[in-house]
């Protein structure tokens, strides 16, 4: 067994600190008229913060785990049995096959920039496209974390790191109730992501990267690719327990492979290309199936010109629509022929020499 290193993570806060910290999200003065409601919800949550009160709610794992009698969060299971049912229907041949479009800006006219995302619109070209080939379109507008009242993507916490069956499938970092990181947006991603035949992502490039809304969702995929679909196994994050599974031996299941990919990654001076290079990795490394040359698009709209002006850059750029229509069309067609045997990854049955 390697060490457990410790010592990084602080103290708990003490209780003043803990005021200070409650009251900055009621510094409204309309919350004057309930101080003293306040002041008893506050005094849970302090209990709840130093009893670590994570998963409140819990209950028998049940048959089909490694551990039955293990407490587990209904939260957590809940979510599981969705993905369970997801992909039940994702591999019935009868249904509708589904294209997951992901926008990845961060930008809506819903707030602080008050206008729409280009990358907004180039779906709405994409989704006429797949409409009209027969496919179910789910849309998935991840700057919707900018806008709604307290929707979050909450920061992947490293598992892997530690050991790999320690990231559990889904993952079950949060919520942490105790710490108030709840609302946390992405059981409801994950089953999009199941549920999906094909995956179109479409990003600006944010400062040569993609941008944080949507590196969020990606650090949190993680546990798509060799995470553990029973905590139990690890009784929670028992550090020990899980680095004890991974040295005898992971098998590292890819929870989302052979689904077809698409990219549409755009800019206005610099790193589309790297920005695209990296998401097209991450896919492969997820057992994705590109969708061919047309399906992976890197282009510049209105090059160093005003930002102000860059919708209509986009307006008269009609070669690069009709590209991003061809993006839809060939994920589309990978569908298509991935449903009816017709396509795979031809590398599958390939033996990695160094699994991870």
């Amino acid at each position: 067994m390697t060490d457990v290193r410790k010592g990084q993570a602080p103290d708990k806060l003490g209780r003043d600190e803990f005021h200070l910290v409650f009251k900055r999200s009621f510094m409204d003065p309309a919350f004057d008229q309930v101080g003293a409601e306040l002041a008893s919800v506050e005094e849970v949550a302090w209990n709840n913060y130093q009893e670590s009160h994570k998963a409140p709610i819990t209950e028998k794992a049940g048959p089909g785990f490694a551990d039955p009698g293990y407490d587990l969060s209904v939260e957590w299971k809940a979510t599981r049995d969705r993905l369970l049912a997801a992909e039940k229907l994702q591999k019935d041949p009868a249904t509708k096959s589904r294209v997951l479009l992901i926008i990845g800006s961060a930008r809506n006219d819903g707030t602080c920039p008050g206008e729409v995302s280009k990358t907004w619109r180039m779906t709405g070209w994409a989704r006429e496209v797949l409409e009209a080939q027969g496919m179910e379109v789910d849309l998935l507008d991840l700057s919707l974390i900018t806008s709604d009242y307290d929707r979050h993507i909450h920061p992947c916490k490293g598992c892997v790191s530690t050991a790999m069956p320690l990231c559990h499938w889904p993952c079950s970092c949060y919520p942490n109730h105790s710490l108030h990181q709840t609302s946390d947006w992405m059981n409801e991603i994950y089953e999009k992501w199941v549920a999906a035949h094909g995956v179109i992502i479409m990003t600006p490039v944010y400062w040569y990267q993609t941008p944080a809304v949507l590196k969020l969702m990606i650090d949190r995929l993680v546990c798509a690719d060799g995470g553990n679909p029973d905590p139990t196994t690890t009784h929670g994050k028992k550090v020990e327990e899980a680095k004890a599974l991974e040295l005898a031996g992971w098998d590292y299941p890819k929870h989302l492979q052979d689904r077809a990919y698409g990219l549409v990654v755009h800019g206005d001076v610099a790193g589309i290309e790297s920005t695209r290079r990296g998401l097209s990795d991450w896919l492969d490394w997820m057992g994705l199936i590109d969708a061919g040359s047309f399906a992976r698009l890197d282009r510049y709209v209105g090059y160093y010109e005003s930002y102000a002006e860059s919708h209509e850059a986009l307006d008269r750029d009609t070669d690069f629509q009709e590209e991003v229509r061809n993006v839809a069309r060939a994920v589309g067609t990978a569908v298509k022929a991935l449903r009816a045997g017709h396509l795979s990854a031809p590398d599958r049955r390939l033996q990695a020499p160094r699994p991870k």
